[in-house]
């Protein structure tokens, strides 16, 4: 009778001994299973585009699975002054910027400095009113006109009722010190999402060359999600900037904040003559 009661406990301790042993490494798999799903959702986390490495412009596509960064109409282009045409039905732009339309805020939106402004300017181009929404900066610029990569350039980029865009571009070069850069970068400097309110007036002819002369054809934007069908005026004079106002926006921005030259895809770039 005592050796089965010994035979008992031996057996009923094994089985004690492997339920724990068990429950012990189940435990252990139960604390490695959220750190595993952490890792994953890491691994999957959404890319943001930005313009180096592996989130860069030429990476676009694959990231911006819903953006036309792919489409055969492209921006921004090497503008070629003896391959466009000169064409006489083009007139001047009529542009409607008041010296009383307010700024709203500034931002730095990671990618450029945005000027938010409120509405009060405009351009009429064939029977619709663009309104302005912002204006922002590439450094250097995007467009290139005969190869030529200028210093910094703004786009004023202006929206109809229907959706669709036309964006001015102004180019800078070096040289005398611009007021109303100076008036705009006296909102500066902001950290990346950081937004500042302005709330002044800014008369945005300040910023456009004298001689309003422009070469036009129709692309897309030149950041995700690259929507295309826009209408682009870039003007043939820069303005001027000086080397200490162009880098207190450098400082701001993404080194080389510019997407590289799309092919034309058989469009032809119209000029004023």
């Amino acid at each position: 009778m005592k050796i089965k009661n010994s035979i008992f406990a031996v057996v009923l301790l094994a089985i004690t001994f492997t339920s724990c042993n068990k429950g012990t490494k189940t435990a252990k798999q139960s604390k490695k299973t959220p750190e595993k799903e952490q890792v994953s959702a890491t691994n999957h986390q959404k890319k943001h585009w930005s313009y180096a490495g592996e989130t860069g412009p030429e990476h676009w596509v694959e990231i911006e699975k819903n953006s036309e960064c792919g489409g055969e109409f492209q921006s921004p282009v090497n503008i070629v002054s003896v391959d466009a045409l000169a064409d006489e039905s083009l007139k001047p732009l009529d542009i409607h910027y008041a010296s009383s339309t307010k700024i709203h805020d500034v931002k730095n939106n990671g990618h450029s400095i945005q000027y938010n402004f409120e509405s009060g300017d405009y351009i009429n181009y064939k029977g619709d009113t663009y309104d302005l929404k912002q204006i922002h900066f590439h450094e250097s610029s995007e467009h290139t006109i005969n190869g030529i990569r200028f210093p910094l350039v703004i786009h004023m980029v202006h929206v109809s009722k229907k959706g669709e865009y036309l964006v001015l571009a102004v180019m800078a070069k070096e040289g005398v010190s611009s007021a109303p850069f100076d008036f705009l970068e006296s909102y500066l400097p902001l950290k990346k999402g950081e937004i500042k309110t302005v709330d002044s007036s800014f008369n945005l002819n300040l910023n456009l060359p004298k001689n309003k002369g422009y070469y036009n054809y129709v692309g897309s934007l030149t950041t995700p999600p690259c929507t295309q069908g826009v209408n682009w005026f870039v003007f043939k004079e820069p303005i001027t900037v000086s080397l200490e106002q162009v880098n207190k926006l450098k400082k701001l921005m993404p080194i080389n904040n510019y997407r590289n030259e799309q092919p034309l895809n058989g469009r032809k770039i119209k000029m004023t003559k």
